[in-house]
């Protein structure tokens, strides 16, 4: 009989959703060492939360975190509530010695992540930090070529992520359905939210980022507060373009909006070698494409790979080859690592502490686009 595991989420929106998912499918597909229990969720309206809890199968439900942490048979606290509110709930878990899983970015500023960097690492508690992407198995398999050396020396790496549905002047800031453009809620907008994931995901695969240079747009200066219905200043970026330099000499191009008409959420990149690339799209996120110059000159060109036989990351776990899974299956992927590295004592990446990175250059970019500077990031 497996040892259970009790879950306590924290917030019921969209990523509730995905988290809460992942927990109840992991055990059916992957053999982890615990078994989750869907235990206590967390939400601001009780109504909600209720309706949320009876949907997804919680045990029970509240309307303040603070019962979350302080119940002794909640095992993992998940965090998917505003980025504002981070911080406390995820020191408050660490000194109450549950483990974490904090959903992206890490906090709102460098200072509160050091601090919730600090918190875990006193406490020693198993923490992780849902930059899901990075679990998709074709971006997992990209990462196994470039560790492999199939690209050789690295010189670009490029990354967009595009949106379109914030174009409108009258979508309004604040509020649980729209924080996110509201800055003191969400700390910035696409930087913090579109790009962190491109800038975790390019570290992991290509290392440390050293240097920014950007620029930043709010192209509507003002709007509508969702809650007290008053016209105030927009604080967040619309839309973010960096240059960077990574540590291991390669070039770096970035960009991110919530103002490309036509895209939902187009997220790219492109890794140029060497001796081969590698480009992937969400759109088409079991596909990985692939150059090798090592190909015969009569046959070489990019190659399209169908991630889907047994052999690839994750991939065993699921159908057989040639059938597909999708954005859900990534936070599944995370669970059971999460689990199976509990069950070890290794900490599963990226851990509080590699977001903390990632936290650093989004802080330099916002800062290198109010400069009109290149900005320095601090390494550890």
């Amino acid at each position: 009989m497996k040892k259970t595991l009790n879950i306590g989420l924290i917030g019921y929106g969209f990523m509730g959703r995905t988290h809460s998912n992942a927990y109840r499918k992991v055990s059916n597909f992957f053999d982890v060492p615990y078994k989750p229990v869907l235990k206590t969720v967390c939400g601001l309206d009780e109504a909600q939360a209720r309706a949320f809890a009876d949907q997804w199968g919680y045990e029970s439900y509240c309307t303040d975190w603070r019962q979350v942490i302080a119940d002794d048979t909640i095992d993992v606290v998940d965090i998917c509530v505003p980025n504002n509110m981070h911080a406390e709930i995820a020191i408050a878990a660490a000194q109450a010695g549950k483990a974490i899983c904090c959903e992206k970015p890490l906090a709102l500023n460098v200072a509160e992540a050091e601090r919730m960097v600090a918190a875990v690492e006193k406490a020693g508690v198993a923490n992780l930090v849902s930059f899901n992407y990075r679990r998709v198995p074709a971006v997992t398999l990209a990462k196994q070529l470039i560790d492999e050396g199939r690209l050789g020396r690295i010189f670009h790496y490029r990354a967009n992520f595009l949106q379109d549905w914030t174009i409108s002047k009258d979508v309004p800031q604040g509020g649980m359905a729209t924080w996110r453009l509201d800055a003191k809620a969400a700390g910035s907008g696409v930087t913090g939210d579109l790009l962190a994931h491109c800038i975790d995901t390019a570290m992991w695969h290509n290392g440390a980022i050293t240097s920014v240079s950007a620029m930043t747009e709010t192209f509507i200066k003002e709007r509508k507060n969702a809650e007290t219905g008053k016209v105030e200043p927009v604080g967040i970026d619309d839309a973010c373009t960096f240059m960077c330099r990574f540590d291991n000499g390669s070039l770096g191009n970035f960009e991110s909006t919530r103002y490309a008409r036509g895209h939902k959420a187009l997220y790219t990149f492109e890794i140029n070698g060497e001796n081969a690339s590698i480009a992937w799209d969400l759109h088409d996120l079991h596909r990985l494409s692939y150059f090798d110059h090592a190909d015969d000159s009569i046959v070489r060109g990019w190659r399209n790979v169908h991630v889907t036989d047994g052999d690839m990351p994750y991939m065993g776990k699921w159908w057989v080859p040639g059938l597909q899974i999708g954005y859900e299956h990534s936070f599944v992927h995370q669970v059971a690592d999460f689990l199976e590295d509990m069950a070890q004592g290794k900490p599963t990446s990226p851990t509080f502490r590699e977001a903390l990175a990632t936290q650093r250059v989004c802080e330099a970019v916002l800062t290198s686009a109010k400069s009109k500077s290149w900005q320095t990031i601090k390494q550890p």
